[in-house]
């Protein structure tokens, strides 16, 4: 896969968690859920985004390690939505799969990075 394909990847996760975020009840939790799980989506991908275009080694390997931080806390706010029976389980794991192949991928890219 290359930063192109996963780019778009990461921003399709987004709108994903976007359109499940609109199945969430609208409690104070639901509500605090929706708003951070689209917060952290659109962060990873955002932030991947820009590591693909940094100036420098290190600058690269820092965006990237917040890419990580973001697409692991949509994996976080996916498990919550599970665990509080927010949505069926039916509905969520397709995209908390995808959450967790994402984190496996970025790990593996920053892993390798910071090995070269």
């Amino acid at each position: 896969m290359d930063k192109f394909e996963l780019q778009k990847r990461l921003k399709n996760f987004a709108w994903r968690c976007v359109r499940l975020g609109d199945e969430l009840p609208k409690t104070s939790l639901g509500k605090y859920i929706n708003s951070q799980l689209i917060r952290a989506a659109f962060s990873s991908a955002a932030n991947y985004r820009a590591a693909c275009i940094g100036q420098s080694r290190a600058a690269f390997i820092a965006k990237l390690s917040i890419s990580f931080e973001e697409i692991d806390e949509s994996s976080f706010w996916l498990e919550n939505v599970i665990d509080g029976e927010l949505i069926t389980k039916e509905r969520v794991y397709p995209l908390f799969n995808e959450s967790i192949e994402l984190t496996k991928i970025i790990a593996s890219a920053r892993k390798n990075s910071q090995t070269k």
